[in-house]
């Protein structure tokens, strides 16, 4: 793929600041949304994660602008999947996410995702992460963060089994069987919930949201849709359940582009935005959490608010 050229560039965000990737659902306010749900304020230095999905492509600058606000923000970094665009190749890996996202591999735990695994079954997508991406060929692992859980999971049911006696699934249950964390978030490239028009919901992730819900997971980050959007708590049916359901966060707004919303916006939906380039900050407390979504340089939409561990 050919390096942006400095016109495609000026275009792209010309476009963007005039809204053509806005959404088409009427976006909210998204502090004032949030204020009911923050968490009571904890004195412990909270440990972070910080990302976003959907994010190299060298026919946009949205990579150029979030791997800015990673620059400035501490913690571990989260990619949510569609690392490099357009197929996952190595070169695209080097060209489209090493020049600025690739200054914080050292601190980067990637989510494999659909584009990722275009080329080679995501070879050289495991090949640049190296041991950070977990077991080659997988795409799933799990590691500890400030006494939180944090499991990755494969969500490419095309090319990786997703059902729930699946090797995925068993590995998921026994994580969590056996996790003596009392917090715990999950974090895959395709949302079982969405309002996207260009991807809609995808059941086939449903075994991993259930058994999430059945084990009093807190939180699920996804990407695939190009845009953010924030759930209230749900079960895997999505119904509203405040006290034992899982939040679920789409961020694909890394940098590969931005697509909005359908006419009919799914239920519990509660904040949405696409035409703003940002990540996602979730500050790790021993038994609570807050977020804040974090914008390019120069835009006005936000996300933040809070909530306990189950």
């Amino acid at each position: 793929m050919a390096h942006r050229s400095p016109r495609a560039r000026r275009l792209l965000l010309a476009a963007a600041g005039l809204g053509l990737f806005a959404a088409l659902a009427p976006q909210q306010p998204a502090a004032n949304a949030a204020t009911a749900e923050r968490a009571p304020a904890a004195a412990e230095e909270p440990a972070v994660l910080v990302g976003a999905g959907d994010i190299g492509s060298c026919l946009s600058d949205g990579d150029e602008a979030t791997a800015k606000l990673l620059d400035r923000i501490p913690g571990t970094v989260f990619t949510l999947g569609d690392n490099a665009y357009v197929a996952g190749t190595a070169e695209q890996f080097q060209k489209c996410y090493e020049p600025y996202w690739g200054r914080h591999k050292d601190r980067t735990r990637p989510v494999i995702g659909n584009h990722d695994m275009r080329t080679d079954e995501g070879e050289p997508y495991y090949e640049y992460f190296g041991d950070a991406a977990g077991e080659k060929g997988k795409g799933w692992y799990s590691y500890e963060l400030g006494g939180w859980q944090v499991v990755v999971l494969n969500s490419s049911c095309d090319l990786v089994d997703c059902e729930e006696d699946s090797d995925q699934a068993e590995w998921l249950r026994e994580e969590l069987d056996s996790s003596d964390a009392k917090c715990t978030v999950a974090m895959w490239h395709h949302p079982l919930f969405t309002s996207g028009w260009k991807h809609g919901s995808d059941p086939r992730v449903k075994p991993f949201f259930q058994i999430l819900y059945d084990h009093g997971v807190e939180v699920v980050l996804n990407g695939h849709n190009h845009h953010y959007e924030r759930f209230a708590p749900q079960t895997p049916d999505g119904e509203l359940d405040r006290d034992k359901g899982v939040r679920q966060f789409t961020v694909g707004t890394g940098g590969g582009g931005l697509n909005g919303f359908s006419d009919t916006i799914a239920a519990n939906s509660r904040v949405r935005n696409a035409d703003t380039f940002g990540v996602l900050k979730l500050a790790l407390y021993p038994d609570s959490y807050t977020w804040k979504f974090v914008g390019q340089g120069g835009s006005t939409f936000t996300d933040l608010g809070g909530g306990t561990c189950h």
